[in-house]
Formats: structure tokens, sequence, C-alpha cells
């Protein structure tokens, strides 16, 4: 069961961990991305299997201390679900948080409440602003965003070769 990835992350419900190798989690990553509902909102499902997802995300969160990918646990121990924090595929330093949950975590919060979690380590270690891509109608995932306090800006194919919802966050101003 190997685990390696970006160091946890606690919230006050969550333990936001590196997702492993581990049976149980290779079994949900397959339940999350393989399902319909998940699927038509990331692109499709992964064409890799999921050991070689769960290498992936430990490659972004070697990167440095500000990227990551992680399993979301929820408080009875199971797996809400992943957040990412992890650059944007354009090569400018421009990050991009996201989040995947399983469908029997949604409207509990997990997904705002791990999402401001790694932002606010990624404005702690210096990123300036944050970038949420979602499809066109995913209104569950642009009520997220409106709940971090994220600012639409528009539809874009700046990143990805499709037309995404895009909505960005600045980091707070710190006056000394």
């Amino acid at each position: 069961m190997e685990a390696t990835g970006a160091a946890p992350v606690r919230t006050e419900r969550l333990l936001l961990r590196a997702w492993t190798t581990s049976r149980e989690d290779l079994g949900r990553l397959a339940d999350i991305y393989g399902r319909e509902e998940i699927a038509r909102w990331v692109g499709g499902t992964p064409s890799v299997p999921p050991a070689e997802l769960v290498e992936r995300w430990a490659r972004v969160s070697a990167l440095d201390e500000r990227h990551g990918c992680w399993a979301i646990e929820r408080p009875d121990g199971a797996v809400a679900g992943t957040v990412l924090f992890k650059p944007l595929p354009n090569g400018v330093g421009e990050v991009e948080v996201g989040w995947h949950l399983h469908p029997d975590s949604w409207g509990h919060g997990y997904a705002t409440e791990a999402a401001r979690a790694v932002i606010e380590r990624g404005f702690a270690a210096g990123v300036p602003e944050v970038y949420a891509v979602v499809r066109p109608g995913n209104e569950a995932s642009m009520a997220v965003c409106a709940r971090l306090g994220m600012e639409p800006i528009g539809r874009f194919r700046r990143w990805y070769d499709v037309e995404l919802e895009t909505f960005r966050l600045m980091a707070p101003v710190v006056v000394e």
C-alpha cells in the first residue's frame, strides 16, 4: 500500500491525504471515476487504471509544497473523492483547484471544505491566484466556486481543448 504525495491536510471534519495503492483506495477510485454522473463532468472515464492515477497525482504532489492531489476522507473514514491543486497545462504557473466526489458524498459541504483548505495552503505558500474550470451545466461545481468566493470570469478554451466556465480567486492582500 504505497502512499506518496502531498502532506496530509486536516480541516474541521476532513482528512486530506495521499491516495494509496491499497485495494480500498483503488476500488473507490474505480467506483468514482467509472460513474457516468462523474465522467460527464471530468471529460470522460480516465483512460488509465486507478493505480496510474495515484502515480500521476503523486508526481503533481512532488512538484513543490504548493501543489497536491488528495483523497478526501470523511469523518466516518470513507473516501468522499479527490481534491486537486495543480498547475494548469499552459506552463506559465497558473494553478487550478478541482474536486471530484462520489455521489454518496454530495451535499455535505465536503468539496467546499476540502477546496478551501488546499487554496489556503496554496496562498500561504505564495500562489497569487487560483482558477477553477467547470463544464457548462455543472451547477453543483459552480455553486462550490461561489461558496469559495471565486469570481466567474467567462468561458475559455485557454487550458483545455473544450470551452469551460472559468472562475478565479485572488490571494488576500496582506497589510503589514
